[in-house]
């Protein structure tokens, strides 16, 4: 009998034990005991107004050209024409990517090779600002396996150099992307905007692999750069250590990604996560929902816009912005009480220039 009675007594014990911690760990993380965000969201554009393609098998070398769907918009992606379109339709933040070139110059166009987009070939990097100019860019493009090229002969002459576009939009942010994992390149970068007199701390943030953001980081001493590694060091470390309310070194001064499904497993989601990360420096972005390795990064359908929280003053990283650009002015101007803006008509036959 006292045998049976101790063993009551301590699996009353243990209970209470859990019961507490429990209590106590959901006390920490409560969202409602803290103060609720003030700020306004940052709209990145990724590829900003580009031809969307099948993700279906996609490989990591997949010429994704030759994969267009159907079209639904003259725009073809790292363009002046497509950027001017993704700034009217509510972007903050353009994401471009960007190759140094033979003659000191950086071109701005997304593939390490010519042969998949244009009628050229070899390395990116291994040609100069002239030479790529001279390209059409819209050479590959096809949705019917190649029976008809709708962009062919349209993009002669359409790969800009990064300076051309930092002028063409001067009160405009970019995202620029490190296409190698060399180093040099990133002293290579702020050599050239140095150069041209460009407000870096304004208007430039830099991703890409560890090796140049790291270097760049290194030089200007700016948090605006993440690699995916840090990115994945930061995240995965909060999940891990947030409940204790303990914020991981790798997300301080940096960025964490947070899939827009998953926002309610990091913890104290909403309010006290994000306090936590204002506390610590620390650039929350929200991307789409993980659809495997080839899945979208960006959030490309509105209705997961609602999962943006009140107040919050990240980025929110789109991949079809003109759905979601539309879609979130529409809720912020209804929340605000104030008219919707136009935004351009991207039909074919409407393309914005520049």
């Amino acid at each position: 009998m006292r045998t049976n009675l101790l063993g009551r007594n301590g699996s009353r014990y243990a209970s209470a034990i859990l019961l507490t911690v429990v209590l106590v760990v959901y006390l920490l993380n409560a969202s409602w005991l803290a103060r609720a965000p003030t700020g306004a969201p940052s709209l990145l554009a990724h590829r900003g107004v580009h031809q969307l393609y099948d993700r279906a098998g996609l490989s990591r070398d997949a010429c994704t050209a030759t994969r267009m769907l159907p079209s639904t918009n003259p725009y073809l992606e790292n363009t002046i024409p497509s950027m001017a379109a993704s700034f009217a339709l509510g972007a903050d933040i353009l994401e471009l990517d960007i190759h140094p070139t033979t003659d000191r110059d950086f071109a701005v166009f997304h593939d390490w090779t010519l042969d998949c987009r244009t009628n050229g070939h070899g390395v990116t990097r291994e040609h100069s600002m002239n030479d790529l100019k001279a390209l059409d860019i819209g050479w590959s493009y096809t949705s019917d396996g190649g029976k008809t090229f709708p962009f062919r002969g349209k993009g002669v002459g359409m790969i800009p150099s990064l300076i051309e576009v930092l002028r063409r939009f001067p009160q405009h942010r970019f995202l620029l992307n490190f296409k190698s994992r060399w180093p040099g390149e990133a002293d290579l970068l702020l050599g050239y905007l140095s150069e041209r007199d460009v407000d870096i701390a304004r208007q430039i943030m830099v991703y890409g692999d560890a090796r140049p953001v790291d270097r760049w980081r290194q030089l200007t001493g700016r948090g605006a750069a993440f690699s995916m590694a840090s990115v994945k060091a930061c995240t995965v470390g909060y999940l891990e250590l947030g409940w204790s309310t303990v914020v991981p070194e790798a997300c301080r001064g940096g960025v964490i990604g947070v899939p827009i499904a998953w926002r309610h497993v990091f913890w104290g989601w909403p309010n006290r996560f994000l306090e936590r990360m204002r506390k610590a420096g620390t650039e929350v972005i929200l991307f789409g929902n993980v659809q495997g390795e080839n899945g979208a990064p960006g959030i490309t359908d509105p209705k997961d816009l609602i999962g943006v929280p009140p107040g919050f003053g990240g980025i929110v990283w789109a991949d079809s912005i003109e759905r979601i650009g539309p879609a979130w002015r529409s809720r912020f101007d209804a929340s605000q009480g104030t008219p919707t803006p136009h935004v351009p008509n991207l039909q074919h036959g409407q393309e914005v220039r520049p």
